[in-house]
């Protein structure tokens, strides 16, 4: 499946980070809450994903809810792989950037086929 990946779209002097996975059919909204000061360590508070059709209509979850939490080891996972996206090494391409945003976007998808029923 292919996918656009647009990390970090935030606004100045804000604590709340915007990524978006755009796949062909649905694109995932993941907003990260940051506590401290953004430019001096700052800590991952809670981190939220919503699913969205191209026409930005919200997709239920399977309870009904329009958003995800992600909590307890899969928060855990996620900061570890936006810690990867984050580094100076992904920045500056020492690493293989290709299999990090991999790693990123099968987690995402795994929880978002957890937590929705797609069509």
């Amino acid at each position: 499946m292919n996918y656009t990946l647009e990390l970090s779209t935030q606004e100045s002097d804000s604590n709340i980070v915007f990524n978006t996975i755009v796949f062909d059919p649905f694109k995932v909204n993941i907003v990260e809450r940051y506590v401290g000061r953004m430019n001096f360590h700052p800590k991952l508070s809670y981190v939220l994903f919503k699913v969205r059709t191209l026409d930005n209509e919200i997709i239920k979850t399977k309870e009904g809810n329009g958003r995800v939490k992600i909590k307890g080891d899969h928060f855990e996972t996620y900061q570890k792989l936006i810690q990867v996206l984050n580094s100076y090494d992904y920045k500056n391409r020492l690493i293989n950037r290709q299999e990090a945003d991999q790693n990123y976007v099968h987690f995402i998808l795994s929880l978002v086929l957890a937590n929705y029923q797609l069509n």
